[in-house]
């Protein structure tokens, strides 16, 4: 995970939204993209972004593939901005 990689995918709403979209659990990427108006292919990049900072997993089944959110980067994240406040204060 490059921290960079993170922060610029968190910097995006409409990738935190997908993020959102994505706790109750894994959905197929057509599922992601009937939340949103833009094409599939603008909600693809998204989700490219999304795995390349290790936000997302995905897998493929047939002729979908799952998206599901990548606890361990999110938890180190948190920890990071946790620490960042308690430093802070």
């Amino acid at each position: 995970m490059g921290f960079q990689d993170v922060m610029k995918a968190l910097a995006d709403p409409t990738r935190r939204e997908i993020l959102n979209i994505l706790k109750p659990g894994a959905l197929a990427a057509t599922e992601i993209a009937d939340h949103f108006t833009m094409s599939p292919a603008a909600v693809s990049k998204h989700l490219a972004i999304l795995r390349e900072a290790e936000l997302v997993r995905s897998r493929r089944e047939g002729k979908f593939i799952y998206y599901e959110l990548s606890a361990s980067v999110i938890e180190e994240v948190l920890l990071w901005l946790t620490d960042l406040k308690e430093d802070a204060t």
